[in-house]
């Protein structure tokens, strides 16, 4: 009987540090909300994008914006590893690490994002967007900020699909400076 409550214990012990894990990692990314994006796929070829596929852009992208936002005001790379790869994903670790060495960081108010639909490829592998953002940018030093600025800005962007969310693989400026 006694090895019975020790192992419902031991359970109900290691039930509660999951559950602290959660609530603590859920609380370091509740600082920033997700910006607000809208797509417009109207216009997508060679194959039509479908509804769940649309909205799943769309929240990804979002918390893509979301998880970048924090991790520039931060300097926390590794806030970029669940929405980025490839390319994107090593700028903006390259570009973490600048301000880590400079003593900067960068802070973003994001008005949202205006997504439009460019191209969506045969098997499903890859989507081309445009990004059209309005974004306030602020660069502090230490705590001092010594730039703000509002910002039209505008991207292409590649995403991939992943495992079980869409991945920005690739973000170009065309217009309005770095993301």
């Amino acid at each position: 009987m006694t090895a019975l409550l020790r192992y419902s214990l031991l359970a109900l012990a290691f039930g509660l540090l999951i559950c602290s894990v959660v609530v603590l990692r859920l609380g370091a990314s509740a600082g920033v909300e997700a910006p607000h994006v809208e797509l417009n796929a109207d216009n997508i070829g060679p194959r039509a994008i479908e509804d769940l596929t649309s909205k799943s852009v769309s929240r990804d992208y979002a918390l893509a914006w979301q998880s970048l936002e924090q991790s520039l005001d931060e300097n926390r790379p590794g806030l970029l590893e669940g929405y980025f790869t490839g390319i994107a994903k090593q700028d903006l670790i390259n570009r973490v690490r600048s301000q880590i060495k400079s003593g900067m960081r960068t802070r973003y108010r994001d008005r949202g994002h205006r997504l439009e639909a460019i191209f969506y490829a045969p098997a499903g592998d890859a989507m081309q967007l445009r990004d059209r953002a309005q974004l306030d940018i602020q660069v502090l030093d230490e705590d001092k900020v010594i730039y703000d600025e509002p910002v039209n800005a505008e991207y292409i962007v590649l995403m991939t699909p992943g495992a079980d969310r869409w991945l920005v693989r690739q973000m170009q400026a065309t217009q309005g400076g770095k993301p």
